[in-house]
């Protein structure tokens, strides 16, 4: 059986916490998917990535805050809750340190969301269609 390098485990505990960072997560699950030791594993992601597993999973948890914060009218309760985190009070100091402000104050430097105009999914998608495609309702369309 061939060696597969750590990086490659590495990868796949890091595409594990991109898709369930809504979930509660510890270095032993991150660990199981890297098929690595809790401790190694842990050293291995903080050379090979910058920062610790805890870290990046808070990351990726205040960037899907921040997008909803810029995107919905939910509370920030809400969001919070929505995003894997427990603590409203842990959730805005980890919120201000990483954006350098509250969510709140980040809310209130965009637009409301009610505002913006909704485009149905059926014009957005015609509007995205390649002017190269082939359909048949294309092809219709433009004959005369």
């Amino acid at each position: 059986m061939a060696h597969v390098p750590s990086v490659r485990h590495l990868l796949r505990a890091k595409d594990t916490i991109d898709a369930r960072y809504r979930e509660p997560l510890d270095v032993a699950a991150l660990a199981k998917a890297a098929r690595l030791s809790e401790a190694h594993f842990s050293r291995e992601f903080r050379r090979t990535f910058g920062e610790t597993p805890h870290q990046y999973l808070l990351t990726r948890r205040l960037e899907r805050a921040a997008a909803l914060l810029r995107n919905t009218d939910r509370s920030v309760a809400e969001i919070c809750m929505d995003v894997g985190l427990r603590s409203v009070g842990s959730f805005t100091t980890s919120f201000g340190r990483a954006y350098g402000m509250s969510p709140t104050a980040y809310r209130a430097a965009y637009p409301p969301a009610a505002t913006r105009i909704q485009v149905p999914t059926c014009v957005a998608q015609a509007y995205g269609r390649p002017q190269s495609s082939r359909f048949r309702e294309d092809s219709l369309a433009a004959r005369p």
